[in-house]
């Protein structure tokens, strides 16, 4: 009997891992739809140890220089006067000793306003001032001209269904301006899910949370200090602990041992991230690109003008954002879409795909930003092309 039982679980495992290898919402790569089969099947302790060898195998190189226009192209806003959008933000200073022309300066991206106001900016820096050939995106976003919302998914945070999933339906690609990745697995998340008016997973106090209210803001806080749940918030999705608080990097992020930022990945190590912060003036500002370590990711953020900011996912495969581009209030669909890096392998249209069962965020043009009007608005651009 013993024997039976033994061969119809290994039948089990064998069948689910062959399904799972050929399921693109587990990841680009075979290693990581492996590696998500084995953090749903109970052996997250040997894909853990599986991905610290393997990150041994790989490191990123040091030195050297980016390819020649890495730090982006397009039009640079010099003076931007109106009432409605925020200020935009100041150029970057790079983490590294000496910055190349075009490092950290701020590109238009993404859909303007009916009447061409930016809506986010993009800058590209190097992350440290070791690994000098590798480029990180970040980009801003304008919470007065955009609105948020949360998708869920199958696999991320599980259940169902949700009002809002993959793929992005036609009406709402009127609208959009960007999507990007969230979190963690939930069992690796250490913290809550909550949304279409229901609480997923219990929310726990004290972890860093992407907090979107029902008017379509977006925050990044402390829970149960920043914010507490009332019935103006729409949805709530926690990821470990804050990174950046009250415009420092938070104390221990160097420590090996510490869990409080997830157990998979060391916090030293030197491996695809992402995370999202808000700004004093409440804007939005996304990091995520190649070789950064936990203290590396907070220290762009601080950089980038973030006074409470968080981890999101890691991974080649699940770092992603996408800029989207369009006449206000028309249709568009993956092509009008730009990955933030050229060598992120997950495109645009995992976001227009059913088959994408991960959690993400998008970011749409409010209602009275989709006609245009008489405004006072006066604005000065350049067009330069930023060497690397």
């Amino acid at each position: 009997m013993l024997v039976v039982a033994a061969v119809v679980f290994v039948g089990y495992l064998v069948a689910t891992l062959f399904f799972a290898l050929l399921n693109p919402s587990y990841g680009s790569s075979l290693s990581t739809r492996a590696s998500q089969w084995g953090d749903q099947h109970g052996l997250a302790s040997v894909v853990h140890w599986a991905a610290h060898e393997a990150y041994h195998w790989d490191l990123p190189k040091k030195g050297g220089t980016p390819p020649a226009g890495s730090f982006g192209t397009g039009a640079i806003t010099k003076t931007f006067a109106t009432s409605i959008a925020l200020a935009p933000p100041v150029d970057i200073v790079s983490p590294t000793k000496t910055p190349l022309p075009g490092e950290g300066v701020w590109h238009v991206a993404g859909r303007t306003t009916a009447n061409g106001i930016p809506t986010m900016y993009e800058a590209f820096v190097r992350p440290d001032a070791v690994h000098t050939s590798y480029v990180v995106g970040v980009v801003w976003m304008d919470m007065n001209l955009l609105t948020a919302q949360l998708y869920s998914g199958s696999m991320i945070p599980g259940g169902g269904p949700y009002w809002h999933h993959a793929p992005i339906t036609t009406t709402r690609s009127k609208t959009l301006v960007d999507a990007f990745n969230a979190g963690f697995l939930m069992q690796n998340a250490d913290g809550g899910y909550f949304t279409d008016g229901r609480t997923i997973k219990k929310l726990r106090k004290g972890s860093a949370s992407v907090v979107i209210f029902k008017n379509g803001r977006m925050t990044v806080a402390k829970w149960g200090r920043d914010v507490v749940m009332t019935n103006q918030i729409g949805s709530v999705r926690q990821n470990l602990d804050l990174i950046v608080d009250n415009s420092n990097a938070v104390h221990g992020l160097r420590n090996p041992k510490s869990t409080r930022w997830g157990s998979v990945v060391n916090p030293n190590d030197d491996v695809w991230r992402s995370g999202l912060g808000i700004t004093k003036d409440g804007a939005l500002v996304y990091v995520g690109g190649p070789s950064m370590s936990l203290s590396d990711l907070a220290n762009v953020m601080l950089r980038s003008g973030v006074e409470e900011g968080m981890e999101l996912a890691y991974g080649l495969d699940f770092v992603q954002l996408s800029t989207f581009t369009g006449v206000p209030g028309t249709v568009i669909n993956a092509s009008n879409g730009q990955s933030l890096l050229s060598s992120m392998p997950g495109a645009p249209d995992r976001y227009f795909g059913s088959f994408w069962a991960h959690d993400f965020f998008t970011m749409s043009l409010r209602d009275n930003e989709l006609h245009r009007t008489v405004s006072t608005t006066t604005s000065t651009t350049t067009t330069t092309t930023a060497p690397g």
